[in-house]
């Protein structure tokens, strides 16, 4: 029996297809590893991962830091990584080469949701030719595959023209109007323990967006950092896909993108990310959560 494809397998690449590309000038590879290390401060600190990156990366990569390089300088305190203004978006890319046909392949040697948000970033701003790295750098090493050291070699500047998709990115009254409405689903990508509120980062208030289902992003890959069958995948995901309509968060927006991709790899084509997510909604009493101190309604 042939197993399952992707309805969009364009969105993913393995190590062999990259390594096979290397040379390829109309190919960046972007690496977007960051490390949120424990409190405090509260809730987390962000590290940019260049140390990592110039200890060991996939040569001819380029580093770019998520929270300084590739956020909103003006996001609302407690707040890290939303989506910038379109022309600081485009600046930083095309520094770093990526151009209008530039075919960008995005990974991370930290946790595979930094590789994700980025894919997911440059579908915001309308650039539909970026892949994620299966398995990361860790299954690029495992492999035994080259790599370079020390900082990257500066490539040519480019022209990035952002075309942004604002219908990608969710809000709080997005979020507010999506709970117990039918048809939609919000879908959170947080542990299960955080879900629940009994473990893990806290960014407010303890538990989950009222209504939310969890599918946590760490179970969708295995333990070579590999996404699962798609078999699997569809079973993971069957409630959401069986609503019209869906929103994805976590802590930051960070994790959540990994469930993004999987649903578009999936086929659903409606799905939006809640950028600020519980950063944004837990401190705020006047938005609904369930948890250990406030249980599901009825």
């Amino acid at each position: 029996m042939t197993a399952e494809r992707f309805a969009q397998p364009q969105f993913l690449v393995d190590t062999a297809w990259l390594a096979a590309r290397l040379e390829d000038p109309a190919l960046v590879v972007l690496d977007g590893t960051t490390h949120l290390m424990p409190p405090p401060p509260s809730p987390y600190r962000v590290v940019a991962g260049r140390a990592d990156f110039e200890a060991s990366h996939v040569p001819g990569a380029q580093f770019v830091d998520l929270d300084a390089e590739l956020s909103d300088p003006h996001q609302a305190p407690g707040l890290h990584f939303t989506v910038p203004p379109p022309e600081l978006f485009a600046a930083t890319l095309g520094r770093l080469g990526v151009g209008d046909d530039t075919f960008v392949v995005c990974y991370s040697t930290a946790n595979h949701w930094w590789a994700t948000r980025l894919w997911w970033m440059l579908r915001v701003f309308g650039h539909d030719r970026a892949a994620v790295l299966d398995g990361g750098f860790q299954k690029w090493q495992a492999e035994k595959r080259p790599v370079a050291t020390g900082p990257a070699h500066p490539r040519a500047e480019a022209r990035f023209t952002p075309r942004p998709r604002p219908h990608l990115v969710a809000h709080k009254h997005d979020v507010l109007a999506a709970i117990g409405r039918p048809g939609s689903c919000i879908l959170n990508a947080l542990r299960p323990e955080q879900h629940a509120g009994t473990g893990g980062t806290v960014y407010g208030r303890l538990g989950r967006i009222a209504g939310s289902v969890n599918v946590p992003a760490a179970a969708l890959v295995d333990e070579h950092n590999v996404y699962k069958p798609v078999a699997e995948l569809r079973r993971l995901m069957a409630g959401a896909l069986s609503h019209p309509d869906v929103i994805t968060y976590c802590g930051g927006g960070i994790a959540a993108s990994s469930a993004t991709l999987v649903l578009n790899m999936l086929g659903h084509d409606r799905v939006r990310l809640y950028d600020a997510s519980l950063s944004e909604w837990a401190p705020d009493p006047t938005l609904p959560m369930e948890g250990p101190d406030t249980p599901p309604a009825g």
